[in-house]
């Protein structure tokens, strides 16, 4: 790729709003930062981009979504967790063939893009083709242009779908094959055991070593319900992070997805074991699973990301939407507005997305990744701006879609003027109506 330059009204580079710079790129990578004109001198054959009245902010990362789940959104809502998950995942997932896995992922993570998603971790457990469903959501990825880390679940509890189900050797192996297939570029795989009510403790095991063979992110969901509490405890005697300790799996690897029901002493253990937490506030509200205590985390040293969940249990799947609902559910449940602040959130939707998941992304700074997004200064939503400072509270807290301009994954424009780049919308909601059409017979 030949070097490009972009250059925005203003980037916002170390928290900082700073007016005149550009970006030079080059082989998907940040080379350079400076003043446009010294860009250009630098880089005289570079191709120009202006981006007027727009800041470069960096990628948001979702770091964990169920993509399939898109397809399943406004069909079974205000419902209790249990019958929520049977009458929509438990019901409609049996039924999706490899084309419909696929227009749900492409569904799903062009929506997230457009709303300034630029790496999505997808937590994919439809196993009834062994691992030609996760090839599909792959295939997804490439053509909406999103950057993929394809958390493949392990999962053998016997009560879920049969698809859902394998061994703890064939999980494995699957797991393996596709850590090995995929080991750069933009995409990712990494083992997800499901938690521990779905997956067993040598099922575990077995994704947490893979992790560390590879050295790669392990993620599991924890602590979501207290269903899952109450049945950790009644099996094990302990509740499930004081288990997975147990178990030898909590260490700088594991990230645990939720926590909503995390005990002071295990946030204390996750933090020492320099651990990590992805949030999803929205679909904890959505589906009243409780609060996580993200100040308690915040206290020890708990790096945490952000993710939407799937589009059933949310609805949407924006990380700026999660980066508000982070810090305002936080203020009110703790009644204390300094608790979760702006900066807090807008880290969590960014850098410690490329944490949770191990990339070289999250921040405008040479040697990342060429993940940008254009915020537009005249939007009503990102306005007033008559200080310097009032530029990230508003990202936070006031930011609309429509104030998503542009969007660069890998240096590549996926978005431009809020329209999908690489795929029309009318036939991806083509794709879709079809797919739900069959779904529903």
């Amino acid at each position: 790729m030949p070097v490009k330059i972009i250059q925005p009204e203003a980037c916002f580079i170390e928290d900082a709003l700073t007016y005149g710079i550009g970006i030079a790129i080059e082989d998907e990578k940040i080379i350079a930062i400076a003043k446009g004109g010294k860009l250009k001198v630098d880089y005289p054959m570079a191709e120009y981009e202006p981006w007027p009245q727009m800041v470069l902010v960096p990628g948001t990362v979702n770091a964990h979504n169920h993509s399939f789940q898109s397809l399943l959104r406004g069909i079974a809502t205000d419902r209790p967790f249990l019958e929520w998950r049977d009458e929509s995942l438990y019901k409609y997932s049996p039924k999706m063939r490899l084309m419909d896995i696929y227009t749900g992922a492409l569904f799903a993570f062009c929506e997230m893009m457009k709303c300034g998603v630029t790496t999505v971790c997808d937590f994919f457990y439809l196993h009834n083709d062994g691992v030609a469903g996760d090839e599909a959501v792959i295939q997804a990825a490439r053509d909406a242009g999103i950057r993929l880390v394809l958390a493949r679940t392990m999962y053998d509890w016997d009560g879920a779908p049969a698809g859902y189900v394998e061994s703890v050797a064939q999980a494995a192996a699957h797991t393996e094959m596709l850590m090995k297939k995929y080991t750069g570029g933009m995409v990712k795989v990494i083992p997800a055991p499901h938690s521990l009510h779905a997956a067993s403790p040598e099922m575990v095991q077995a994704g947490h070593e893979l992790a560390k063979r590879y050295a790669t992110p392990c993620h599991i969901h924890v602590s979501e319900e207290p269903f899952e509490v109450a049945q950790v405890k009644k099996e094990y005697g302990m509740p499930p992070l004081n288990y997975l300790h147990e178990l030898g799996v909590v260490d700088d690897h594991l990230a645990i997805i939720h926590g909503v029901w995390l005990t002071p002493e295990e946030i204390e253990l996750l933090g020492t074991a320099q651990g990590q937490l992805i949030y999803c506030p929205s679909s904890n509200m959505f589906l009243a699973d409780g609060i996580t205590d993200i100040p308690q985390c915040l206290r020890n040293q708990v790096s945490i990301a952000l993710g939407s969940d799937g589009a059933c249990s949310n609805n949407r799947i924006s990380v700026f939407e999660e980066m508000r609902m982070a810090s305002i559910l936080q203020k009110v449940q703790k009644l204390d507005a300094l608790c979760v602040n702006y900066k807090d959130a807008y880290h969590m939707g960014t850098k410690a997305g490329a944490k949770a998941l191990d990339l070289p992304i999250g921040e405008i700074k040479v040697g990342l990744a060429a993940d940008f997004v254009g915020i537009s200064l005249t939007d009503l939503s990102m306005q007033p701006l008559s200080r310097e400072n009032q530029f990230l509270p508003n990202l936070v807290y006031s930011m609309q879609p429509t104030a998503i301009k542009r969007v660069v994954v890998n240096g590549v424009t996926t978005v431009a003027d809020g329209r999908l780049q690489l795929l029309e919308d009318a036939v991806l909601l083509e794709k879709i109506q079809s797919t739900m059409n069959y779904l529903e017979e």
